[in-house]
């Protein structure tokens, strides 16, 4: 194919052999999704650091925790001195 043509300029045959290469050679959607989870899994299963944390629920690539976590492990929880005093 010619790399300047542009992909408005595509036709059905360019569009499917690029598909079909797509397809062949590069892991999308649940294909990438299941190696992904069993690359964690593999993790959780021989006990590493990041398998540890992932099995925590807490930040695996080195974030701090002390204030920055919330993304990772939900929102808060209602703590000492939350609840109203009933008469």
């Amino acid at each position: 194919m010619d790399p300047d043509k542009q992909v408005e300029e595509w036709n059905d045959d360019e569009q499917s052999r690029i598909r079909q290469f797509i397809n062949d050679n590069i892991k999308v959607e649940g294909a990438l999704r299941s190696e992904v989870q069993l690359s964690i899994k593999r993790l959780m299963d021989i006990g590493s650091y990041r398998g540890l944390r992932h099995r925590s629920g807490l930040p695996v690539r080195g974030q701090r925790t002390r204030t920055n976590r919330r993304t990772r492990t939900g929102k808060r929880k209602p703590g000492a001195n939350t609840k109203k005093a009933t008469k």
